[in-house]
């Protein structure tokens, strides 16, 4: 059996213990580990989203050391896997061996919406209407589209100015992806509103959150989103990222690991920000808005140009960053052989 064919095996329901001893093997360095993680969260992501919360908890509580570690029901409803979604998987996969930016990846697992079974849309569908981030805010109508040139009117150092200056010195898509190229219409009007919003308020939740645009924080918001909305397509974001580490990447799979789960777990803790008004806040500071709202900035144990400081920083720092993983990989082995508490 091939290890792609292992982790095929291994994408279905899961408890709470194994999870725990995936986390310990993966933090000894053990391949199996990590397989038994990545078929986790591609069972939530593309099969079973009902289980999403009880597993990333568990995860995250595994692999951060605290946290709540409930019961994963074993009678939620699933769609099938099946060989054509592998394929559409393995694709996404292995487009990482031609590189990917921030742009591209997101194209790629956004394709694989349409290569899961039919039946996903609605499991999805559920779990936007009951989740707690989203199950108000999907009643609304569909958003408009953001007005650049109310950004531009805001004053100095408010948030509408800081996200118009954001997206014009960047060069971004005032909403990331453009709404009718990826046939947002044609989803459920839950599906339709939670992504159209996620994708208009995604830099907004960057700079009040606290995530920078590099590509550890781009990875760590899409942990954020997932845990504050239940957002399907970031699981899926993170079971493809997750795939390639553990296929392409392995020796980065722990420092991956962490990122997800310092944000998943900020995500959990912050009021649900798909409730706020975000067209009102406007003219407010940041400072301001994270005060009235009690909303907290992401705060991780690894910089947040770590991925790019590995390519391109100067030999010192190189160095400097080399110490720190070792330290960390180190820590996180010692930690694995203590015994379950």
């Amino acid at each position: 059996m091939t290890r792609r064919d292992r982790l095929q095996q291994l994408t279905r329901h899961v408890d709470r213990n194994t999870i725990a001893a995936a986390v310990a093997a993966a933090k000894r360095g053990d391949s199996e580990g990590r397989l038994q993680l990545t078929a986790a969260m591609a069972w939530i992501a593309y099969a079973c989203p009902g289980a999403c919360e009880a597993v990333c908890d568990n995860i995250a509580s595994a692999w951060l050391g605290s946290g709540p570690t409930p019961d994963i029901p074993d009678d939620l409803p699933e769609a099938p896997l099946e060989d054509s979604f592998w394929s559409a998987f393995w694709a996404v996969v292995d487009g990482h061996d031609d590189g990917y930016d921030a742009l591209t990846i997101t194209v790629a697992v956004a394709s694989l919406a349409g290569a899961v079974h039919p039946g996903m849309s609605e499991l999805a569908e559920h779990q936007a209407r009951h989740h707690p981030g989203s199950a108000e805010a999907v009643k609304r109508p569909i958003p408009g589209r953001t007005d650049i040139e109310a950004l531009a009117a805001c004053p100095t150092g408010s948030l509408g100015r800081s996200l118009y200056n954001m997206i014009v010195e960047n060069g971004y898509d005032p909403e990331v992806l453009d709404r009718d190229a990826i046939a947002l219409s044609q989803l459920p009007h839950s599906l339709h509103y939670l992504n159209a919003r996620i994708l208009q308020m995604h830099d907004v939740w960057h700079l009040v959150a606290g995530y920078e645009t590099t590509s550890s924080n781009e990875i760590a918001i899409s942990a954020f989103q997932l845990a504050q909305f239940g957002h399907n397509y970031s699981s899926m974001f993170l079971a493809a990222v997750m795939a390639i580490s553990t296929f392409k990447e392995p020796r980065g799979f722990t420092i991956l690991m962490q990122i997800i789960w310092e944000a998943w777990q900020h995500g959990r803790q912050t009021p649900v920000m798909m409730d706020i008004e975000w067209e009102k806040e406007w003219d407010n500071s940041l400072e301001s808005i994270r005060r009235t709202h009690n909303i907290s900035t992401y705060n991780s144990i690894f910089p947040a140009d770590l991925l790019e400081s590995i390519d391109t920083a100067s030999l010192w720092k190189k160095l400097q960053l080399g110490v720190q993983l070792t330290r960390y990989n180190l820590r996180l082995r010692q930690g694995s052989r203590q015994p379950p508490r």
